[in-house]
Parts: structure tokens; sequence; C-alpha cells
């Protein structure tokens, strides 16, 4: 375990076009892992367009690794179905977060920096880090992996925990 960073709030907000794994539909949740620590958001039953609006909390520490999502078909008789996995490094966002402390940005809505979708991420389009008054968050797309459709939406958010709020 390396040196601690701080905390990480991953808001998993919705799904889109999620693939059929049941009859005509089908019971997604979504297994978010990042190291050793795994969570799991609650199963919306019957939707391809589910919204969970989940926060799920993470330790993060030294050397920043990827957080990994895996969307599943829960299946009461059966193993679950898979519907599909995706990836994003922290690399950016915990970069931003840096950036911010150097620039000492604290109030307001400032855009910290933009990704784009490449290798270590599986972004749907453009991503922006912003400093939301004082918090680092970043909204993403992801699209999933490894089935026919499917995306993810999620809001990231890291916390510094040497950051005291102002009195």
């Amino acid at each position: 375990m390396g040196e601690p960073l701080g905390q990480l709030k991953v808001m998993v907000v919705q799904g889109k076009r999620l693939v059929i794994r049941d009859f005509k539909s089908s019971d997604p949740y979504v297994i978010v892992k990042l190291g050793n620590q795994t969570a799991k958001t609650k199963v919306i039953n019957s939707c391809l367009n589910p919204v969970w609006n989940e926060e799920l909390s993470f330790s993060l520490t030294e050397p920043v690794g990827v957080l990994n999502f895996e969307v599943f078909d829960k299946d009461r008789f059966k193993a679950d179905d898979k519907m599909g996995n995706a990836h994003l490094s922290l690399q950016p966002i915990v970069s931003a977060a840096r950036l911010r402390k150097i620039l000492g940005v604290s109030s307001g809505e400032t855009t910290l920096r933009k990704v784009v979708p490449d290798g270590d991420n599986c972004l749907v389009g453009e991503s922006s880090i912003c400093c939301v008054n004082g918090e680092v968050v970043q909204s993403v797309w992801l699209r999933l992996g490894g089935v026919e459709s499917g995306e993810i939406e999620l809001k990231i958010k890291f916390i510094d925990p040497l950051e005291t709020p102002s009195k």
C-alpha cells in the first residue's frame, strides 16, 4: 500500500443503450474496482437505460491506479451475465488536483484540464476536470467494451484530506 492521497467519490449516474441479457431487457448493476477495493450499485430491474445516482467511496493511494467498471445483469437462478466493462485512468484527476493546489483555486468554477478519449480510458467524448467550489470533479461518459452497445455516466470527485474547508 502506497502513500495515501485522499478519497475518491464515484457517482454512478446512469447507463444508456445497455445490452439485452434476459428475454426482453436486463437487470443491470455496476461493480467498481480500484486496486483491492470493490463497491457495487443496486440492481435496477428490467431497464436498458438505468438511473442509479449512487455514490461509492474509495481510498486513493500512490501509485495512482485505474478505476475499473463492470456492468452485469442480475440473474436469479444462474450466474450473472456480463453487460460490458470500462476503465478510466485516475492520473488526470490527481494531476488536476495538484494543479488546483498550486494555483490556489478554491471558489467558483474553473476548468483545470481536458481529457480526450485514448488507450488509457474508455471515454465516449472529451471530458473536463473542473474545480467546483474547492472540489476537483470530472464528469465522464464511458463506452462499455466487450459488448455491442452501452455507455455509463460517472461523476468522479477527488477529496484531498489535507484541504480543510475555510470557516
